[in-house]
């Protein structure tokens, strides 16, 4: 069976094609990706603009052609929280929804968080024993807490890196202060907001999902000669200032970072140690299966009921 997976997320319109059945491994076909920061296109009311929409309805139609053109069986269509927190995400969808005769849906961000949490243990396995999974996107953080393949307690957060690099980085390079006021606000939420049953997470191993997780370790590797398959907390703490001091373009010449996402990272790496701190988390695994995959496998399973 051939799937489409259709992730319209904060930084990007990504459309995966995999060929699936259950039981077995889905194995990636082909993928088209539209940058477009929908958070970038919000107004005053938090209302996503028509200039946002019509992006939005372009990036959504070439990725139904492209899904069409591999001869797709199904298209599994998700937004996240760009959409899900905005005003009018609802009523856009459904007016997508009706014109390209598909089906999207708003994860919360508990449903982010066990889709996510499934394919890290689908991908390592019942031997990885009790999980820890971590997933920062462009609008929220995800966290995932358990033994089993459904999570046993799960958070989401308004800290993805796209929602604070706009909310607190304004300026290139970013000031002393805009650095402080967003290490603060980072700080407060997590602190205040992360459940004691995962603050006391007793787990054997501790994975990162996400691009931001990516770039990440592979920034420490670049710099510090490490494993680019595993974040170091001791490297993600020589890493941010570093970054931090950089303009836009310095960034973006670093290896593995996009120019579209050179300006988010900073905020990325920020979240990412505060709340590998907060956990007493030293290194994290980066898994290559994420949000898409467990959208997979989750749909897989229903169909063999």
């Amino acid at each position: 069976m051939r799937l489409g997976v259709l992730d319209l997320g904060s930084n990007t319109i990504h459309l995966q094609v995999v060929d699936a059945h259950p039981g077995a491994r889905p194995s990636p076909t082909t993928n088209q990706k539209v940058e477009l920061r929908l958070t970038d296109y919000l107004n005053k009311s938090n209302e996503i603009t028509e200039d946002g929409i019509a992006l939005l309805r372009q990036a959504i139609s070439d990725a139904v052609d492209h899904a069409r053109e591999f001869k797709t069986d199904e298209i599994l269509a998700f937004a996240t929280s760009a959409i899900r927190d905005a005003r009018n995400g609802a009523q856009i969808l459904a007016s997508l929804n009706e014109e390209f005769g598909i089906e999207i849906n708003i994860l919360s961000g508990d449903e982010e968080a066990n889709m996510t949490f499934l394919a890290a243990r689908r991908w390592y396995g019942w031997s990885s024993g009790r999980l820890l999974v971590i997933d920062i996107g462009g609008g929220s953080l995800e966290i995932g807490l358990g033994d089993d393949e459904n999570p046993e307690a799960t958070i989401s957060l308004p800290l993805g890196a796209a929602r604070l690099t706009r909310e607190f980085l304004d300026n290139d390079p970013y000031t002393n202060k805009e650095i402080k006021n967003l290490e603060s606000r980072v700080r407060e939420l997590v602190v205040s907001e992360l459940p004691e049953e995962i603050v006391e997470h007793a787990a054997d191993q501790f994975v990162a999902t996400s691009k931001t997780f990516r770039t990440l370790a592979r920034l420490g590797a670049h710099w510090f000669k490490g494993d680019p398959n595993v974040l170091e907390l001791s490297a993600l703490m020589m890493m941010i200032p570093k970054l931090s001091e950089m303009t836009d373009k310095s960034r973006a010449d670093l290896p593995g970072v996009s120019a579209s996402r050179a300006k988010q990272i900073t905020a990325g790496a920020i979240v990412a140690r505060t709340v590998m701190e907060r956990l007493h988390i030293t290194q994290i695994q980066i898994c290559p299966w994420a949000l898409r995959e467990g959208i997979v496998l989750r749909w897989l399973d229903w169909m063999e009921r």
